[in-house]
């Protein structure tokens, strides 16, 4: 099953956008997809504050187990980590116009109003997959390229 397939089977099945994207690349890096589950859990509609989308985080832990320090004084992985962050960051910004939650949804998600207009407006349904769609296709043609 692709990676695109994978996520948005997990966020269709009810899981969030973080854990979505985090888990349907676990596996290939060697890291349980249980445990991403687990770990994705408080990162999705930006950290439950409407933050950095959900779907970026995940993403961005997924660059982070590939590239990220593990070691002190390890400064070429810290820079390569940094680097990729951004560059995945400035993609999605670029293709999705922010990577900042509540401007994806045009809405302040860390209300009540805001999170019953994000369900009256069906963006939780129709926009949030399309951003987990868009989150793993950049990570996929990040990998790729590296």
């Amino acid at each position: 099953m692709s990676h695109v397939k994978k996520s948005l089977k997990y966020f269709e099945s009810k899981f969030n956008c973080a854990q979505s994207v985090f888990a349907s690349f676990s596996e290939d890096l060697g890291f349980d997809e249980k445990q991403a589950l687990k770990i994705g859990g408080c990162f999705g509609s930006g950290m439950r504050k409407g933050e950095v989308c959900g779907a970026c985080t995940g993403a961005l832990m997924v660059l982070g187990l590939k590239y990220g320090q593990s070691e002190l004084g390890d400064t070429e992985s810290k820079l390569k980590s940094d680097a990729i962050c951004s560059e995945f960051l400035e993609e999605f910004e670029r293709r999705n116009g922010s990577y900042i939650c509540n401007e994806l949804l045009n809405c302040d998600i860390k209300t009540q109003e805001g999170i019953n207009y994000a369900k009256e407006n069906n963006l939780f349904t129709e926009l949030c997959p399309k951003l987990v769609e868009s989150a793993t296709v950049i990570l996929e043609d990040i990998l790729n390229k590296e």
